[in-house]
């Protein structure tokens, strides 16, 4: 069982709620190359470190990483800011960093920003430990619903501020599996 199922061509059941089809396997594919391009560009001389955001990043850094052509370390941390389809707003640390992160470049790998309390949260933790310097990449930005200042330096895709679930994003644990982004039905 896959952990969702098709209830027409082109819809899914995740508990109670119904997705379809939003962002296509060969999109995101397009979309994560250009990305890695780009950091590879970036980052040629130096190794940065990134930080993989568990648990909705793990698809996209597998692929991004995967792309990258640049000398790199990857750790992973696990916060928590959902509750059903809502951000909470509560972004509780689960499963912390534990590599030293002083004079190093650090890339927070993220799946998905909108409100950006997790991104905020995390740029809290770890600019007291003197990291040389911060970026987020991201998978999916929801500029329009987006509520910080801290920079989105690299985003594959930039969405309407709609739930979403696939590739790593869940609803309720459910749909981390799907190849490809699916929006709620409304």
């Amino acid at each position: 069982m896959r952990g969702f199922s098709f209830l027409m061509p082109n819809e899914i059941q995740l508990h109670d709620k119904t997705f379809v089809p939003y962002i296509g396997a060969d999109q995101l594919e397009s979309a994560i190359e250009k990305t890695a391009a780009q950091l590879s560009e970036h980052y040629k001389d130096k190794q940065p470190l990134f930080v993989v955001v568990l648990n909705g990043a793990f698809m996209f850094a597998a692929e991004l990483l995967k792309r990258c052509n640049i000398k790199a370390e990857v750790v992973f941390v696990r916060v928590a800011s959902y509750s059903g389809t809502q951000s909470s707003g509560d972004v509780r640390e689960i499963l912390g960093l534990t590599s030293p992160i002083e004079h190093r470049d650090v890339i927070l790998i993220e799946d998905i920003i909108d409100t950006g309390h997790t991104i905020a949260k995390l740029f809290e933790t770890l600019l007291p430990k003197n990291p040389k310097s911060i970026k987020v990449a991201s998978l999916l930005f929801k500029k329009l619903a987006y509520e910080k200042a801290y920079p989105i330096d690299y985003y594959a895709l930039e969405i309407e501020n709609k739930f979403v679930v696939g590739y790593g994003l869940d609803y309720n644990e459910l749909g981390r599996n799907i190849p490809s982004i699916y929006v709620l039905k409304s």
